[in-house]
Formats: C-alpha cells, structure tokens, sequence
C-alpha cells in the first residue's frame, strides 16, 4: 500500500453542528468506548458483579471527559504526522474541520470537567488514576511516539489505569497495587495492549515509517520483535488472567478459568502465527482475537456469581 504525504489543511468555514460533530471525532469515540467499558467492567468485577451501579456510571461519565481530552490533545500533538498518514489524514484537525486551538480548548475544558466530575462523584481515587492516566498518556506516550519504540510500554500503563478507575469507585478504600485481584487485572489489560498494538503497527508499518514514528515495526522492520512481544504477553496473560478466579464461588471460577484458558490459548496461537510469519494476514488474525478476547474475559468475570 502506497503512503501520501497530506499537508495539513487551512480550518474550512463550517456550520455548528459540523464543529460539533468534529469534536466529538475528536474524542475517537471507538477507543474511547473500549476504555469506558474497562472501567464499566471492572468496578462490577471489584464487586463481583453487584457493586453500585451508581459508582460505576460516575466513574464511566467522569472518564469519557477524560478519556476524550487525552485523544483531543494527542492530536493537537500529532497533527502533522496524522496528516502524513492515509489512516489519520481525515481526523477534525489535519482536515482543516478543527484548528489546533480550538482542539486544544476542547481537550483542556473536558479534561478539567472529567477530573472534577470524578473527585466530586466517584471519588479521590478515581481523580488521582484518570489524571495519571492522562499525563501519562498526553505527556510521555505522544511524544515519545516519535523517539523510541518504548512508546508502546509506556501507553500500555496509561490504557490498564483505567482499571484502577472503575475499581475504587466501587471499592474506596482499596489499595489496587497491593491487592491481588485488581492488580492481576491491571495487568492483564497492560499485557493485553502488546498483542494488540503490535499487530496494529505491523498492519500500518508503512505509513508509521513514512510519518516518522518509532513503532517497533518501523525499528525492526523483520517484525521479529513485534512478534516476540506478542507471543512474551499472550504467553504471560495465560496465568495471570487465571490469578482473577481466586476466591471466587467455586462454579463461576471454574466456568472463568476455562474460558480464560481457551480465550488465552487461541491468542497465544495468533500470536505464534505472526512471530513465524511477520504476516499482515497472521497480524489481522491477531488483531481480530485481541479484540474477542478482552471484552469477553472482562464479561466471564462479571458473570462468575451468577454462573
């Protein structure tokens, strides 16, 4: 596949309600929605699928703010490599629908809203996680995109604290680093994320290489280590992910467990495929899976006390 080189557009005269769609395109609602779930999910799973559901809707609110400022001001940063890529050219800003200040006006309102909507109605915590999520995500993540292929590790911390959002608005007083379940959920989002983005850089390997970004694909162009780190994290997802049936009521931990064992194997297979192969077929395939297989794990946890 080709690669065009897009300059980024002069911001075209438009109606209000076309501003407005742009800046809700500017939150990425499809990732943005994936996030709300996690946070969703896990506050249930904190409770074992019968926490508040108030807690959790504060939590989901507060996030979607917050969540939607970090996609806002990551663009406002990356807006002329987006404009260099095919997969990003369309985006509010580089199309000319959205100025860089305006994006920014909207990243900073929103973010400021979520973190006070969070403090006042989830909670301390809840703040305390999203605003570091968001640092992490706006300050090192976006940047570092264009220096190192470490950029994946370090978002990969920002996209599992949510986690640790949706938890301790259910639970307040938790410690989630210090306790086990919400820790090895934590980690199976972080891992979660290596299988996921390394198939997605490989797919998009070209126009990553062409705008300048540090993706591991772009560095080792072989796909060796994109496929190594795939396998290293689908590997390790296998028994983490199994840590999440301790304590539970006997029936519904073991009906999880062996969805966990099966969701785990057929991405450690996936995985596999792409480290052989350094394929974009074996890389769709792996995308595909890591798709399935977050989503459905998250709901055979909530589901674990009524199985």
């Amino acid at each position: 596949m080709s690669v065009v080189a897009v300059s980024p557009a002069r911001p075209v005269s438009q109606s209000w309600v076309q501003r407005a769609s742009a800046c809700v395109e500017l939150a990425r609602p499809r990732i943005a929605l994936l996030v709300l779930v996690v946070v969703a999910l896990s506050g249930l799973v904190a409770a074992w699928g019968v926490g508040d559901p108030w807690a959790v809707i504060h939590a989901v609110v507060g996030t979607l703010l917050v969540a939607g400022s970090a996609s806002a001001l990551n663009q406002v940063i990356e807006y002329r490599t987006d404009a260099q890529m095919m997969r990003t050219s369309e985006r509010p800003i580089p199309s000319g629908r959205l100025s860089r200040r305006s994006a920014s006006v909207v990243g900073i309102v929103a973010a400021a809203l979520g973190f006070v909507y969070l403090g006042t109605f989830a909670g301390w915590q809840p703040m305390v996680w999203s605003a570091l999520s968001w640092v992490i995500y706006v300050a090192a993540y976006t940047p570092l995109k264009a220096r190192s292929p470490l950029n994946t590790l370090v978002g990969a911390v920002s996209g599992a604290l949510p986690v640790w959002i949706g938890w301790t608005a259910v639970v307040p007083a938790a410690r989630p680093w210090a306790e086990l379940r919400p820790l090895a959920l934590f980690l199976v989002v972080f891992l979660w994320q290596f299988p996921h983005f390394m198939a997605i850089a490989w797919i998009y390997r070209r126009q990553y290489a062409a705008a300048g970004l540090k993706m591991m694909s772009v560095v080792d162009p072989s796909g060796r280590q994109a496929g190594l780190q795939a396998v290293l994290a689908a590997a390790w997802l296998i028994p983490i992910s199994l840590l999440l049936a301790l304590g539970a009521p006997p029936t519904g931990g073991q009906w999880y467990a062996a969805a966990a064992l099966l969701l785990g194997v057929v991405q450690l297979g996936c995985a596999g495929w792409f480290f052989h192969s350094s394929s974009d077929r074996a890389a769709r395939a792996l995308l595909r899976c890591s798709l399935v297989y977050l989503p459905v794990l998250l709901m055979f946890l909530i589901w674990i006390p009524w199985i």
